[in-house]
């Protein structure tokens, strides 16, 4: 279980330390296991750095974030992701000189086998014979770099893992392939959460939970039935989101 308690989170702005800027306020959150959520929000309402703050990318400014009872506020995304907490960028990293194959061992810790290895990209729609030799460089699109991303994250077997906007970049197709993985992940979950930050409805569709981040705040948290009604259905989910808030 994740439990966020009354987190703040406080940045310098583009004219520097003396104009800060605070991006997330007062902010309490629960994330029980074998729950899927989705943090939804309009743009610039800090669900990035939510993501970031769970991560340990960022450390908040005040408040404690706990994760199965033990104070993770100081960890380092290294010690978080020993512990089983993992982050996929909105932006896959590449690693030009690595090969997938490799990638795939150390998100593991161990040498996996080559079969191992291309029974994570089949799980993720990609033809193992074409990735697994493979460089993780800029030869390959968005939606492979996406896909590769989350293949390794299925071969970490995370306890928590954080997904920040993984529709960003991807064409239709990827798209559609995504929510599939998520829908399989999902139905697979076990004692493991996801938290993805998302303002896309297909997404919204399979959470479990969602909350509605505006101004760095929770406006409003509870059940898919609860509150997708709200979120869909008129203009965009972003401007909903608007809506709901107060």
């Amino acid at each position: 279980m994740l439990e966020l308690k009354h987190v703040s989170f406080t940045a310098e702005d583009a004219e520097g330390a003396e104009n800060q800027k605070e991006i997330i306020r007062d902010l309490s959150l629960v994330v029980e296991d074998r729950k899927l959520i989705v943090i939804t929000g309009p743009n610039g309402g800090g669900k990035s750095s939510l993501a970031k703050l769970i991560a340990g990318i960022e450390r908040p400014s005040s408040g404690q974030i706990l994760f199965n009872g033990e104070d993770i506020t100081e960890k380092s995304i290294t010690e978080r992701a020993r512990m089983g907490i993992g982050f996929a960028f909105q932006q896959p990293v590449r690693f030009k000189g690595i090969k997938v194959i490799n990638l795939l061992r150390i998100a593991a810790g161990r040498q996996l086998s080559v079969s191992e290895a291309c029974n994570y990209l089949s799980e993720v729609g990609l033809c193992a014979r074409d990735y697994i030799h493979r460089e993780v460089n800029a030869s390959l699109s968005g939606g492979e770099l996406k896909r590769i991303e989350i293949a390794t994250v299925l071969a970490r077997a995370c306890r928590l893992t954080v997904f920040d906007e993984p529709e960003a970049g991807i064409d239709l197709w990827s798209f559609q392939n995504l929510i599939r993985i998520f829908e399989e992940m999902r139905r697979n979950i076990h004692d493991s959460s996801m938290i993805i930050i998302s303002h896309q409805e297909r997404i919204l569709n399979i959470a479990d939970e969602i909350a509605v981040l505006a101004d760095g705040r929770i406006e409003r948290f509870g059940s898919r039935e609860e509150l997708l009604p709200a979120l869909v259905g008129t203009g965009s989910v972003q401007d909903a989101c608007s809506r709901l808030k107060g």
